[in-house]
């Protein structure tokens, strides 16, 4: 598999990176907890890539990842990575329409055990919600409880329905296993959310990194001492791992290969692992200032634990590949 990124997906990536470089520094994402109308025009920006919920997984990844590497808060990835796929799957094609054009927003509620607690939902028009039987509401008539969460920087809420447009779509099956109906919309709204994690952790590690070759101890700086090295190494496999298992994971959805119920159950569980030890090690190797305010790492560990949840756990993806790998290998007996 080709993991070489063409001109065209270089160029979507570096403008991702210039763009929040530019309009969503640390203070911003502070802010947000306080008054979530500072990002409005870091949304405004980005819903110029709204078009993106209509490509391939691939190039949605690769602009998600930069975004997660600014914790980019407020609407735009709830709607693009989850909310989109979903509607479409489902047949409002009037909101999708809206949602590509960069003209409407929307995100998710889903119970146990692909759990999605409405991110954003405060700055939304639409929310898909995942009522008894399994069935998707689309509406915009909804109402709001704010949940209690770690990550400051993504408020979840209950959500409750008013009026609603249902649509005849399973999201989960009885067993917990993805549904067939539209099992493609959350294979794709779970890499997209594994994508923006990898660009979290990509920080963390690349932050860390830098940190260890300047801190100084006993004279010398600290990344000179093997015992870091052997565990900077180790994060870094864990890193590499967890990128090339979302790629290969949006590759397989792109072109709709077998392997990708599997591929997508190894890339969150492979993504939420490395972000949960890469977050740990970071704050351990910058010490004291690593848990402090002041800080921007506690930013990125928040978030990090926090999106370990989203749409299943590292232990749920794992037993999910294993009852796939028991099925595939009865099946050869």
């Amino acid at each position: 598999m080709d993991f070489t990124l063409s001109p065209d997906q270089e160029l979507l990536r570096d403008t991702g990176r210039a763009l929040v470089r530019e309009h969503c520094p640390a203070s911003l994402v502070r802010a947000y907890a306080e008054d979530p109308s500072v990002a409005d025009d870091l949304t405004a920006r980005l819903s110029e890539f709204a078009g993106l919920v209509a490509g391939p997984a691939v190039d949605l990844c690769l602009f998600l990842e930069e975004m997660g590497a600014a914790l980019v808060p407020g609407p735009f990835v709830p709607t693009v990575a989850a909310f989109a796929p979903i509607v479409a799957a489902v047949g409002a094609n009037d909101v999708f329409e809206s949602v590509a054009a960069g003209e409407a927003t929307g995100t998710v509620w889903s119970p146990s055990p692909v759990e999605l607690h409405a991110p954003a939902g405060d700055r939304v028009e639409f929310v898909a919600i995942a009522v008894e039987g399994g069935d998707i509401c689309v509406t915009d008539q909804f109402e709001l409880a704010p949940l209690e969460v770690f990550d400051l920087s993504r408020p979840q809420f209950d959500a409750k329905v008013f009026d609603a447009k249902v649509f005849d779509a399973k999201v989960t099956g009885d067993s917990g296993t993805i549904g067939h109906g539209s099992y493609a919309a959350l294979y794709r709204a779970t890499v997209a959310f594994s994508a923006e994690l990898i660009g979290t952790t990509r920080w963390m590690f690349e932050t860390t990194l830098e940190y260890v070759k300047t801190r100084e101890q006993f004279g010398r700086p600290i990344g000179s001492f093997q015992a870091l090295q052997h565990r900077l190494a180790d994060m870094s496999l864990l890193y590499e791992r967890a990128w090339s298992s979302v790629y290969w994971a949006a590759m397989a959805i792109d072109a709709d290969d077998d392997e990708q119920h599997r591929a997508v159950h190894v890339a969150k569980s492979s993504a939420s692992e490395a972000a949960r030890h890469i977050a740990g090690e970071a704050v351990q190797m910058h010490g004291g200032i690593g848990v402090t305010w002041d800080h921007d790492l506690h930013l990125y560990m928040r978030r990090a634990f926090m999106s370990e949840e989203v749409l299943g756990t590292t232990a749920w993806h794992r037993a999910r590949l294993a009852d796939l790998v028991l099925q595939e290998g009865g099946q050869h007996e």
